[in-house]
């Protein structure tokens, strides 16, 4: 699948098993420059076509902008990201991930590239994120402005997050 590639999602789920694992390495701008097996199985694609193309091309329209805006501010500072995701493969099939995704660093401390681990969500995180999910895609297509509508799905995913009283991350780790 290539970037210009529309895919139409369908109604169709492929499930994670608890001991499968979905590895991929992407550079700094996040086209992916490794990835396994698994990850190409599961997204139908081919790892001839895969590689040096943007993580982004397996991105659901179900997921807000907002969640990845957060997950490049998080991996831009240093720190790890943990989420919920919805991806897309090639098939129209959808897959949640609970994702860990850190900078790679160089010996001198310098980010390279970013590593990511997926694996199984738990069931009940995945309803409760996809109904907050909707509410930030409904707000987000409220706004002519991408800059607008970020931010005001950022505020619904902040809003929710301060009301568990934990930081992003510690909510989504309480579920494991």
């Amino acid at each position: 699948m290539s970037q210009n590639t529309k895919v139409t999602p369908t109604q169709k789920e492929s499930i994670l098993k608890y001991d499968d694992l979905i590895v991929t390495k992407t550079d700094l701008k996040g086209n992916i420059t490794y990835c396994n097996e698994y990850f190409l199985n599961i997204s139908v694609l081919e790892e001839q076509k895969t590689l040096n193309q943007p993580h982004n091309i397996i991105r659901h329209p179900d997921m807000p902008k907002a969640v990845f805006r957060l997950l490049w501010n998080t991996l831009k500072k240093g720190d790890e990201f943990f989420g919920i995701v919805k991806n897309l493969s090639t098939d129209g099939s959808h897959y949640w991930v609970f994702a860990n995704i850190t900078p790679s660093f160089d010996e001198t401390g310098k980010t390279i590239g970013y590593f990511s681990v997926r694996r199984k969500p738990n069931n009940v995180l995945v309803k409760i994120m996809t109904n907050l999910y909707q509410k930030m895609l409904q707000e987000e297509k409220r706004h002519n402005d991408d800059k607008r509508a970020i931010e005001a799905s950022t505020q619904i995913l902040t809003d929710f997050i301060d009301e568990q009283g934990v930081s992003y991350n510690e909510y989504l780790i309480s579920f494991t």
